[in-house]
């Protein structure tokens, strides 16, 4: 399976950005190989759209789950429209998240976890 994870840095022992739309790196991680691949967000100092923006990419490079902190009302109803699952309320370093995912310890969200521009301030 093919995760992406909100990061503030290039690899899995960087901190978990709790922002999605406006996270300054995508991880993408294939969970069977454990191959990552960091992409930077265009979408992080986007003046608007940033969700939806993000989301396209996260879809476009064929992530079927996406770890973060929080997903707003935008990111949300995109990343549901392409199939993608949300599990929101991670932290602390990406490999520890990423453990937790594998291990079912976190759970998916069905409704946006913040209001719309929440990332900008």
């Amino acid at each position: 399976m093919k995760v992406c994870i909100s990061s503030t840095g290039r690899d899995l022992d960087a901190n978990l950005d709790p922002r999605f739309g406006r996270c300054q790196v995508f991880l993408f991680v294939d969970t069977e190989t454990q191959k990552t691949e960091a992409v930077e967000n265009p979408a992080a100092m986007s003046g608007g759209g940033a969700g939806t923006k993000a989301a396209q990419l996260v879809s476009e490079r064929g992530a079927e789950a996406v770890l973060t902190g929080n997903v707003g009302p935008n990111a949300y109803a995109a990343l549901e429209a392409a199939g993608i699952k949300i599990f929101t309320g991670c932290s602390g370093v990406c490999r520890e998240a990423l453990n937790s995912f594998d291990q079912g310890a976190v759970t998916s969200v069905n409704a946006p976890t913040v209001e719309r521009h929440s990332g900008l301030k």
